[in-house]
């Protein structure tokens, strides 16, 4: 029996997959968990519908991402701090500290998660930092910290 999975199954594929298991696996297992249906031709069609739609929402949001990506590129991010010792910064500068400075200087709302720090801003100048926007774009943001 042909079955469509509507969730990923470890032993079987994943989500929207065509597989063929015996008759009782899919009708003691599969189906009864509400894992999978029965591949009749209403509910291909179904799949075939729902994937088109996918595919169409996910390009819309990869679109978004890049104007949005091209968008933060171009702006530079202010931060003024404390100077400790030798021109250090008192402290560090942290994702937290960039995600709230954008904003309020530019209205960014970005997630401080997506930012690719691989460790606190420590010194004075001027940064560039990733932001994965989405799994195809990768950004950059320009931080510059200046003494107070």
């Amino acid at each position: 029996m042909q079955v469509i999975l509507l969730e990923d199954v470890k032993t079987l594929g994943k989500k929207g997959e065509i597989v063929k298991v015996s008759d009782g696996y899919a009708k003691n297992f599969v189906i009864p968990k509400k894992l999978g249906v029965e591949a009749t031709q209403k509910a291909l069609n179904e799949l075939k519908n729902q994937q088109k739609r996918d595919s169409i929402i996910a390009q819309q949001q990869l679109d978004e991402a890049k104007a949005y990506g091209e968008k933060i590129s171009k702006e530079t991010i202010q931060l003024t701090m404390k100077a400790g010792e030798g021109g250090r910064v008192f402290g560090s500068v942290s994702t937290k500290e960039i995600v709230t400075a954008a904003k309020q200087q530019f209205g960014f709302d970005i997630d401080k998660k997506k930012l690719q720090m691989p460790e606190p801003i420590k010194s004075f100048g001027t940064y560039e930092i990733p932001v994965k926007l989405h799994p195809q774009v990768t950004s950059t943001i320009k931080v510059c910290v200046k003494e107070q």
